[in-house]
């Protein structure tokens, strides 16, 4: 079959690429009904290896489209870490037990290890509930984009033409296909076609760092082989990240550059095989010995690169994200949860645009927040990767890495690598003005964790289960102490308000505001004063989304919310939350006008 007569279709999103980054993206609109398609050059899902670790916030973004129950039921979770560096006798001693996770508000305060082809395997049942299956195996061989600025501007154009090529059916079968995609997003990988096509250069440089990884089971005497540990040894660094079920994952630290190919730079595993690195490693751990139980699981050898791309996108038509556009060191378990953030920050604003409700300009946030999120990204993992590949500090190497600042560190980035400290600067779709009115919900970050009860029933809630990655912004109205008199009549005025004409319910809602916008109350009376009736019908729009901050009725959880959040508990505040889960806004009651205009600011009439 010839080019000109391959078969032609239409699509709104094409993602090539069915990595972690990939599947999040396809789930994520595939839930929210958008004509996706996803495509993979391989021609099954990963079986073992790769990445596997999931940080804290990721757990909160998987609970949020209600796969994070899977998540950790299958997982293994880590919840302290230890630390050795040499001893004076010799071999390695344990100077330090820590908490794994160093920030204060994670939900889950531990991270979650899995291979990555189950985690996978999680979006790939949760996207098949919804009618979307990985494509596979298919590779892209052309992709040209339109150079009609009207066609580009236009939400319901369909800009961007990519040939795909089935890898096991031959040319003459019907081998190839024309897709006419509305967007695009290149999820596949570090050697990025989709990111090489657009002509994109990924700018930072390579390390001298290698490391082997190696998966087993181990047969060991090491007392702390269940706990995530950061090892500094005369024989080089390794760290021990434990795994579901008795497997555990080794890194490696290799001295020996002969594994390098010296014409592509790039790592030679012919020259250096499993067992080989398990002699490198019982070095690495004397005086303990370990060996492996039965067979290597899996393997790896890589050198650190640490390097983003100079732009995310072209014309905001086609998206790479995830190792397409970042690459950094894997001991700080980063790469698999920055993709797929990556693509959950995109995947509610092309739901937006495509239906309409938001302005295409939209999607430039998706680059401003993400580019700078990987640059800060590298600059951190830079930071770790010297401190961690560096030589261990003693009488002979005084310049070398010492435990209290190694554990100052790992502790200092804790809030940065766990995702709870992602913070997104100020642009239209976040706005600090008011800042002062919840000031412990910071615009731009995630909205923190906490119990709520329900007014009608009296059962507790965490906040963040009521706020679920749905495409809808969620209006949280703090109505304040509404057991006053005087605070209710003002919580009346406010929906009142709201309600009206040209408040961004009724511009922006569709005719159903229900559908865009999802209302919430949350106030700080007591539950044996408050009936969920109280509260005017707009901030009521079904008995459960009446909340108290008050405890349960075996006082065990809740209460304190108001204080959590920084809000005033006589005067309340409106904090709006985005779909993705980050707080875009906040605001008095008397600055509705700022609500109004935030709306204004993105979405369309």
């Amino acid at each position: 079959m010839s080019a000109a007569s391959a078969k032609e279709s239409e699509v709104d999103v094409l993602i090539i690429g069915a990595g972690p980054a990939g599947l999040m993206c396809a789930n994520a609109l595939a839930m929210a009904g958008v004509n996706v398609r996803i495509v993979d050059q391989r021609p099954a899902k990963i079986a073992a290896g790769q990445a596997d670790g999931i940080q804290p916030r990721t757990i909160e973004v998987f609970k949020s489209y209600g796969i994070g129950d899977r998540l950790i039921r299958e997982g293994n979770q880590m919840h302290m870490a230890a630390f050795y560096n040499p001893s004076p006798s010799g071999g390695i001693e344990r100077t330090d037990r820590a908490p794994d996770v160093s920030a204060p508000s994670a939900r889950y305060p531990f991270e979650i290890t899995l291979h990555q082809g189950a985690i996978e395997a999680i979006f790939l049942d949760s996207m098949k509930a919804h009618g979307v299956t990985v494509e596979r195996p298919i590779v892209p061989t052309s992709l040209e984009l339109s150079k009609s600025e009207e066609e580009l501007k236009d939400p319901n154009a369909h800009p961007v033409k990519v040939t795909l090529k089935y890898l096991d059916l031959p040319e003459q079968q019907g081998g190839s296909e024309i897709v006419r995609a509305k967007f695009v997003l290149g999820a596949d990988g570090a050697h990025s076609w989709v990111r090489k096509v657009l002509g994109i250069t990924l700018d930072g440089e390579q390390t001298d760092y290698i490391w082997g990884v190696v998966d087993m089971v181990p047969d060991t005497d090491f007392p702390d082989i269940r706990c995530k540990c950061a090892m500094h040894s005369h024989n080089g660094s390794c760290m021990i990240i434990p795994r579901e079920g008795d497997l555990i994952r080794l890194y490696i630290q290799l001295s020996d550059r002969d594994v390098v190919d010296p014409t592509t730079g790039r790592v030679d595993k012919s020259k250096m095989g499993p067992e080989k690195l398990m002699d490198v490693a019982k070095k690495s751990f004397h005086p303990f010995e370990i060996n492996k139980s039965g067979d290597i699981d899996w393997w790896t050898l890589y050198i650190i690169g640490q390097r983003v791309a100079t732009q995310f996108s072209v014309h905001e038509r086609v998206f790479i994200a995830g190792d397409a556009c970042h690459t950094h060191s894997p001991k700080a378990g980063q790469g698999m949860n920055a993709s797929m953030n990556d693509t959950h920050n995109l995947a509610w604003k092309l739901a937006h645009v495509l239906r309409g409700w938001a302005d295409i300009s939209l999607l430039k946030t998706y680059e401003f927040e993400r580019r700078k999120y990987a640059q800060d990204l590298i600059n951190f993992d830079k930071k770790f990767s010297r401190l961690f590949s560096g030589k261990p500090r003693t009488e002979e190497n005084e310049d070398g890495v010492s435990h209290e600042e190694f554990l100052e560190a790992y502790q200092t980035f804790g809030l940065f690598s766990s995702g709870i400290g992602v913070h997104y600067e100020p642009s239209p779709i976040t706005t600090s003005k008011h800042q002062a009115c919840a000031s412990k919900l910071i615009v731009g970050q995630r909205a923190v964790p906490h119990v709520f009860i329900c007014a009608a029933d009296a059962r507790p809630y965490d906040i963040q289960d009521l706020l679920p990655s749905d495409t809808r912004f969620k209006i949280l109205v703090f109505a304040g102490n509404t057991a006053d008199q005087a605070q209710a009549a003002r919580v009346k005025a406010l929906a009142e308000e709201m309600a009206k004409p040209d408040g961004f319910l009724a511009r922006f809602g569709k005719g159903e505001h229900g559908k865009v916008f999802d209302i919430l109350s949350i106030s700080s009376a007591p539950k044996q004063a408050t009936n969920y009736t109280d509260l005017p019908r707009l901030f009521r729009p079904h008995w459960s989304k009446v909340l108290l901050d008050d405890m349960d009725m075996y006082a065990r959880v809740g209460g304190g919310g108001y204080e959590v959040y920084g809000i005033d508990k006589e005067k309340g505040a409106i904090v709006v939350v985005r779909p993705d889960g980050y707080v875009g806004t906040v605001a008095p009651f008397e600055s509705l006008d700022d609500v109004n205009a935030y709306f204004a600011a993105f979405m369309k009439a």
